[in-house]
């Protein structure tokens, strides 16, 4: 199974809507057929390792991430495929919480009579799964909240300027947490700072590059942003008010620029309103790159899931601006709690991954 959740890592950022799915045939003890979800409307994991495997199939183990579908979509179902194929024993981390699966796939195949265990390492492929389960469990992606900060918790100098605060090093394994991702997403006031591309530059070689999202509630982002340009206006979307400017749409629609408008909470754009949208979208997992003010609004809004922090060896000082504004936590006993999953040298910088607790 832990082969197959490697496997299944293979297609990370590129299988939006589909989940990651890795697949191993087993047969006498060893492995004899492997495969792995690779895009959207591409085979999937199951049939890949099924045709790897040959005849060699026949009476053997088909060890899975993922509960095998059981409906036509792009492709066939994939349980049909391993009856066919006369798998005798089907071992299954987790159950698909889809709705047009949850369940039915594993029922066909005991119907079939194919012998079906499940949860085999669910931990870890409920880890590997998170943005998708939360998708179809709570409507939301998974949200991580990417830092760049100095030693005292500051992104920026007292005028603003933030590079680089990291290192090269930094900068690269950044690229690699925006190709494992399905949406990159930023506030307006990072788009006329930095007028960033957020494109995958290091890290993925071909496949989709992710949704880029700006949030800007009156539509007053500068219209010469290279994000509203024609090499990158289609593939941008710009979450905006229902009150925002007709003609101002009309210039970004024109360029390619997708509009969403979205319901105000707090005099900005929603964040429970635009992680459904992004759900809707079929992005399931979220990169926050905002500063400070978009940031802190999700994490009150309870849906950042993981901090992924870069922190320099640097220090400036009060004149700096913090990474995090007002949570309204008056005491320490009241401070979100977070547990690191990951921790390791980026260069001369320091890189960690925390996953938050709810709230």
């Amino acid at each position: 199974m832990l082969r197959a959740l490697r496997l299944a890592e293979r297609g990370r950022g590129r299988t939006r809507p589909n989940p990651i799915v890795g697949a191993v045939v087993v047969q006498g003890g060893r492995i004899v057929g492997e495969g792995w979800h690779r895009a959207a409307g591409s085979d999937h994991a199951e049939i890949e390792a099924l045709r790897a495997a040959g005849e060699r199939a026949r009476g053997a183990t088909m060890v899975v991430t993922l509960e095998p579908c059981a409906h036509t979509g792009r492709t066939p179902p994939c349980v049909e495929a391993l009856v066919r194929a006369g798998v005798r024993r089907c071992v299954v981390a987790l159950k698909d919480p889809h709705a047009i699966v949850n369940g039915r796939g594993l029922r066909w195949l005991e119907r079939a009579g194919v012998e079906v265990e499940v949860g085999l390492c669910a931990e870890d492929v409920r880890e590997a799964l998170g943005g998708y389960l939360l998708a179809h469990t709570k409507r939301r992606p998974r949200v991580t909240w990417k830092v760049a900060m100095t030693l005292d918790g500051r992104i920026a100098d007292g005028r603003g300027r933030s590079r680089w605060i990291t290192g090269e090093a930094a900068r690269r394994h950044a690229h690699r947490l925006r190709a494992a991702s399905d949406a990159v997403l930023i506030g307006s006031g990072t788009a006329r700072s930095d007028d960033p591309r957020l494109t995958v530059r290091h890290g993925r070689r071909g496949g989709p590059q992710p949704l880029r999202v700006v949030c800007d509630t009156r539509l007053a982002s500068p219209p010469g942003l290279r994000l509203f340009g024609p090499a990158l206006g289609r593939g941008t979307i710009v979450a905006c008010g229902l009150g925002a400017q007709l003609a101002r749409r009309k210039f970004l629609e024109a360029r390619g620029v997708g509009v969403w408008r979205l319901p105000l909470a707090g005099g900005h754009v929603s964040p429970r309103a635009l992680a459904r949208r992004l759900v809707a979208a079929g992005c399931h997992e979220v990169l926050l790159e905002g500063g400070a003010t978009l940031g802190t609004s999700w994490l009150k809004a309870g849906l950042v899931d993981r901090l992924a922090i870069y922190a320099a060896p640097r220090v400036l000082g009060a004149e700096g601006l913090g990474w995090c504004g007002s949570l309204g936590v008056p005491a320490l006993a009241r401070a979100r709690r977070g547990r690191i999953v990951e921790q390791r040298r980026c260069g001369e910088d320091a890189y960690l991954l925390v996953e938050l607790g709810r709230i």
